[in-house]
């Protein structure tokens, strides 16, 4: 995961990177131990590559930032949850395809 596009999200950065972000951001809330999450990475990184500057994608790692995860009441992982303007525009929930992402980023452009 050494993708510069990808943003590390964390309690310190979180209302910088998500709540006042001007542009939208999919957040994926991963563990290290999780296969679905290793698995959707590299469509990750992809995709931030191919909505660089249009759409930003960040990455919680759910056993460093804990708190963060129970806000959004996350409870299996990978969680992906779009957010616009601070506000959750769309939630999804398991390994997903290219396809479904990117229908799921189109909702916030």
């Amino acid at each position: 995961m050494a993708n510069a596009n990808i943003i590390h999200i964390n309690s310190n950065n979180y209302q910088e990177e998500v709540g006042n972000s001007a542009t939208p951001i999919l957040v994926d809330f991963w563990a290290t131990w999780c296969s679905p999450c290793r698995a959707i990475a590299p469509i990750l990184e992809e995709l931030a590559v191919k909505y660089d500057g249009k759409i930003k994608i960040g990455k919680v790692n759910v056993d460093e930032e804990s708190a963060l995860a129970s806000k959004f009441r996350v409870m299996s992982i990978p969680t992906l949850i779009l957010f616009k303007d601070g506000k959750i525009l769309q939630q999804m929930v398991g390994l997903r395809s290219v396809e479904d992402l990117e229908s799921m980023l189109k909702k916030a452009m």
